[in-house]
């Protein structure tokens, strides 16, 4: 067992600290303070403010009423108008909020509007009184969507590639980072009428548990892939997890090849910096009535391409340029394992993350290659872009091994799936019709996009190799459908176990900011999974 020391340089992301209190607004004394509207009318539709708002607004000189119709706002989420108030105290800058229909996608929405109107100020308020309707779950909905949206990206220091590395330039000693967020929020404010009530406290930590992850999985899918080696990721994993309190365990190269994880060692063949597996392990909240049933034992699997070049089946230059996020499943994996013992989640988890570079070099795996997966499965590669499936290959077949109830595998497989639905909607596959119900349930309360698509087994016999097991595309038959094609490719490693594929493909990253959603790494599947397991 190959071990990766811990390393004190990496800076696990913080997200703002949000805190509850009751009082007026005004004495909070942050330059920013928001106030909610919501639509009101059946024919013309305006925005109004509670009482407590309009008691705000006259003592600031304001007739919001007036001011809203002026403005024609209509209240509707994620509407902000920004009033300056031209004063030398605290607030200097009233933002009146839209919520909608207050639900929690309305919440969520008005939530990430405030954090981003917000950030100049890096402190800020809000006025939640009774009469906005506020209550536990809109609270948590609003309170992770501000946190999501405040997520400013790391920045890697990378003017010197070599220092970067080894710590001789600028920038962190031990990772090639610095950490500069300070055009963000960094402390929000929210104004109710009991803060010590126990569900909005909970509501509000379990949302920063929640976000703290989310700001994880985005720090480690933009990070440059010249710092982002499968060693360095599997050092930052272990430090993470171990700081979590779970038990971390790494196969360096060696192990990979002594125990047969041919996948893996194949993908990383042709890079300098050679694969790595990582094994999280979370064993689980104890009950606490004594006769609660034990908990599931749940496996996720994540792709962590690091790099992926395409290999010798080379992309084109533009499809290259963001395959830095090529690992976002195994970040989400991650990410979602350092929450476990925070939310208290009952069930028994284990995280793989199947880390690799996909490069091109004299040892790099070719077409028409033949190559031995963890269990012993052949898979005849046809395509070295095909890589993904074949490092989720092993992890699946090991994660079968260990006869989990649930096996969940994210990954950014296919071009396809984008095609197929879009970039703000992930596909999900699945053996087990009730397992993909509950991730779906997850994913709409979690507010990620997912929708089922089918295992077609009449495309089956595409994936028929006449001199292998498999092979790592499906061309024996033209039946198209590529993200069908490659799930079902891993259904045969799962051993019959419950079993869910998420392709993140479209959703891992965004070319901009939308909502709580950041440009770059967006953490998709943290919030899904974290949703799914508490549930």
């Amino acid at each position: 067992m190959f071990d990766v020391p811990a390393d004190a340089g990496w800076a696990v992301p913080r997200p703002p600290i949000v805190t509850l209190r009751a009082g007026t607004p005004l004495e909070v004394g942050v330059p920013v303070l928001a106030l909610l509207t919501f639509p009101v009318g059946k024919e013309v539709v305006t925005a109004a403010v509670t009482a407590a708002g309009r008691a705000v607004g006259h003592s600031l000189g304001l007739d919001l009423d007036l001011l809203l119709d002026a403005e024609r706002a209509s209240g509707e989420p994620a509407e902000v108008v920004v009033v300056p108030l031209g004063r030398a105290d605290p607030p200097t800058r009233l933002l009146l909020l839209g919520a909608g229909r207050r639900d929690q996608a309305a919440w969520r929405a008005a939530g990430a509007a405030f954090a981003r109107r917000a950030a100049s100020a890096s402190r800020a308020a809000v006025l939640a009184d009774a009469e906005t309707g506020v209550d536990a779950i809109g609270l948590r909905a609003f309170t992770e969507g501000l946190l999501l949206a405040a997520y400013r990206p790391l920045v890697a220091a990378l003017t010197d590639g070599a220092a970067a590395l080894t710590g001789d330039g600028d920038g962190d000693a031990s990772d090639g980072t610095t950490d500069d967020r300070s055009k963000a929020l960094r402390e929000a404010t929210i104004i109710v009428a009991n803060p010590r009530d126990p569900e909005l406290r909970a509501a509000v930590a379990v949302a920063t548990v929640t976000s703290r992850a989310v700001h994880l999985a985005r720090d480690l899918a933009n990070m440059p892939s010249l710092v982002k080696s499968p060693e360095w990721f599997a050092a930052r994993a272990v430090e993470t997890a171990r700081a979590a309190g779970l038990d971390a365990h790494v196969l360096g190269p060696t192990e990979l090849a002594e125990q047969g994880f041919g996948g893996l060692a194949a993908v990383g063949a042709g890079s300098s910096r050679p694969p790595r597996l990582v094994r999280l392990s979370y064993d689980g909240a104890p009950a606490s009535d004594p006769g609660c049933p034990r908990g599931r034992h749940v496996a996720l699997v994540g792709k962590g391409i690091t790099f992926d070049s395409g290999g010798l089946s080379l992309k084109p230059a533009t499809s290259m340029a963001a395959m830095k996020t090529d690992m976002a499943g195994a970040a989400a994996v991650l990410a979602t394992m350092t929450a476990l013992p925070a939310m208290g989640v009952r069930d028994r988890v284990t995280g793989l993350l199947c880390l690799a570079e996909n490069m091109i070099g004299g040892a790099a795996m070719r077409p028409g290659d033949v190559v031995s997966c963890w269990g012993g499965t052949t898979v005849e590669v046809l395509n070295t872009d095909a890589e993904g499936r074949l490092v989720l290959a092993d992890g699946l077949a090991y994660a079968a091994s260990l006869a989990p109830d649930a096996i969940i595998d994210l990954a950014t497989l296919t071009g396809a799936i984008t095609v197929a639905l879009g970039r703000r909607t992930a596909g999900l596959f699945s053996s087990d019709d009730a397992l993909a119900s509950e991730l779906f349930r997850a994913a709409q309360t979690a507010g990620e996009g997912l929708w089922r698509l089918p295992l077609v087994d009449e495309y089956r016999p595409a994936l028929e190799s006449g001199v292998a097991d498999l092979a790592n595309i499906g061309t024996a038959l033209d039946v198209s459908g590529g993200s069908i094609t490659a799930a079902l490719f891993l259904r045969e490693f799962t051993g019959g176990i419950p079993w869910a594929h998420v392709d993140i493909a479209g959703t891992a990253r965004a070319d901009s900011d939308d909502g709580e959603i950041s440009k770059g790494g967006t953490g998709w599947g943290v919030r899904t999974l974290l949703a799914w397991l508490t549930s």
